[in-house]
């Protein structure tokens, strides 16, 4: 019998998907304008990988070359078992999403200051997915301010919560 994992396990969205990261960052730095969700092109030690949940966004972003879209600098950490099949960490990997839709992307990313980066990694009928957002760099004074809602935010919730056992 196999094993439960221990540890903090992740929000699961309530339409059937299962999360596997979420870039926090991204939803820190930048203000998110549009997302679309994109299938990967991937190995099998790199499927296995993501089952364990070893992934790191650090610095990954998305572009467009030659009308298809491409996945840069997503760290997919290698696979322990692997023997024959083993992958490069952060190689680029190639999205699948429809021509229609990498036009309207590179269309949005044509304007000054937008980017494309991932939101979040997660599992849809047994395949992986991206979710890719058109983004916008928020400005020092803009994350202070997201802060300071999160906390007030909080504070509400905990003297909801206070009320209501009371």
């Amino acid at each position: 019998m196999a094993k439960k994992k221990r540890g903090k396990s992740l929000p699961q969205p309530a339409d059937g998907t299962k999360l596997i990261a979420r870039n926090k960052r991204a939803f820190h730095d930048y203000e998110v304008l549009q997302a679309i969700e994109c299938g990967m092109v991937l190995c099998g030690s790199e499927v296995k990988s993501l089952r364990d949940g070893n992934v790191s966004f650090a610095d990954s972003y998305a572009t467009v070359r030659d009308g298809e879209l491409f996945l840069i600098g997503l760290n997919i950490g290698a696979y322990a078992m692997a023997s024959l099949d083993v992958h490069t960490a952060a190689a680029t990997r190639k999205l699948l999403v429809h021509k229609r839709q990498i036009r309207k992307l590179k269309a949005a990313l044509v304007e000054k200051g937008l980017t494309l980066v991932p939101l979040d990694l997660h599992w849809r009928r047994g395949l992986a997915k991206v979710e890719l957002g058109v983004v916008r760099g928020k400005a020092q004074y803009d994350k202070r301010h997201t802060i300071r809602d999160r906390e007030a935010q909080r504070t509400r919730q905990r003297a909801l919560r206070k009320s209501r056992d009371a």
